[in-house]
């Protein structure tokens, strides 16, 4: 296992490729920063019931 392997990360720079075992630009997480927030899914209205005659 090494260079030719394509599942690891020495055979991904061997090859000049990336993936799993090879990430790219990934940031380290900065401590005391702002978390991201994510908006709650808007809730649909139910439909009006039809009168029956």
């Amino acid at each position: 296992m090494g260079k030719g392997d394509r599942k690891t990360r020495r055979g991904k720079i061997n090859r000049a490729s990336y993936g799993n075992s090879r990430a790219h630009g990934v940031q380290p997480a900065v401590a005391g920063g702002k978390p991201t927030v994510t908006k709650p899914a808007a809730a649909k209205k139910a439909a009006p019931k039809k009168k029956s005659a």
